[in-house]
Formats: C-alpha cells, structure tokens, sequence
C-alpha cells in the first residue's frame, strides 16, 4: 500500500475478528510509533500493550467510549512520561504523532484500529492509570484498541477548500 493511499483509506475500525495479531506485527507497529516526530526529539513516550484477555475486558469500566476493547486482539496505551520531557504540552504533542502512526502501521498491515482519546479527561486518566499500575510520572495519553477488522466503512470525502487559507486569512 503506498502512503499517500494508506493515509486516505485509513478509517475508524470498531468491529475486530477473533483472530490474533502477530507479535511480529506489534513490534512493526511500535517501531512505526517510535519513528513519528517528537519535539527536540526527546521521544517522551512509553507504551502498554495489553493483550491480556482480562484486562481488554476490563477497560470499557473506565473508558466510556471504548466498548469495542474487548473484541480487540490487543490494545495499546500511548502514554507520556514526564521524566523524559516534563513540559506537558510537548509530550502531549509527542504522544499525538506516536499514536498516528500506530494507526497508520496499523492499517498498512491489515489491522484496524481506533483512537480512544484518554487525555485530558481525568476520570479516564485516573482510571487507565489505576488499572496499569502505572507510576505517577507516566501520564496515559491515548488507547488504541487494534485487531483484524470486521468491518470496511467507506473513505467518504473530507477535503473542504473553504477551510484552506493561502498566505493570509
């Protein structure tokens, strides 16, 4: 798949086979997200993959929005790390472009995933934080259920001219 196809045929998938991921293929996954761009390049990002059954099924408890977890073969959390990069607005940054290029990687490989934003809710925060006994420097940012797609939702079109400005408003 090309990039530039990749990046339009990319969609929201909600909807996941029971078929497993290969470990091969979250560690291209997450090779992917280490490459995205991060400020002064301090790569202020950690990851949890969660592939245990119990846990996947557990989340929808504390994320409201992420009822297709369980169905996911695995998920994981984009998280910030404070001790890297303590400025929160660039390990925000940072953790954006890391959780794109999950998708993207993703995507490439036959996956399907979505975005179930963490951050800046704090009852998500605190929830995720709880359930991955994740240390107080480690901040969850995104999480990002990933599977093999049962579903294809159609591209549709998103390219809005009116919202394109050259050189001044």
């Amino acid at each position: 798949m090309e990039l530039y196809e990749g990046i339009l045929t990319r969609r929201s998938i909600r909807k996941f086979t029971n078929q497993a991921v290969e470990p091969d293929q979250v560690e291209k996954i997450l090779t992917a997200a280490m490459f995205a761009p991060s400020g002064m390049n301090m790569q202020s990002w950690q990851f949890v993959v969660i592939t245990e059954r119990e846990l996947l099924e557990a989340i929808p408890a504390v994320h409201p929005n992420a009822s297709m977890t369980p169905q996911a073969a695995l998920a994981i959390v984009v998280c910030g790390d404070e001790d890297i990069q303590p400025s929160e607005p660039r390990w925000v940054i940072n953790c954006s472009a890391a959780s794109l290029n999950i998708m993207l990687a993703a995507h490439a490989l036959g996956l399907g995933s979505v975005w179930c934003g963490v951050y800046p809710d704090a009852a998500r925060q605190s929830g995720i934080k709880r359930m991955l006994k994740l240390p107080d420097h480690i901040h969850p940012f995104s999480l990002l259920p990933i599977g093999h797609p049962d579903e294809s939702p159609e591209p549709g079109e998103r390219f809005k001219v009116e919202r394109v400005h050259y050189n001044l408003w």
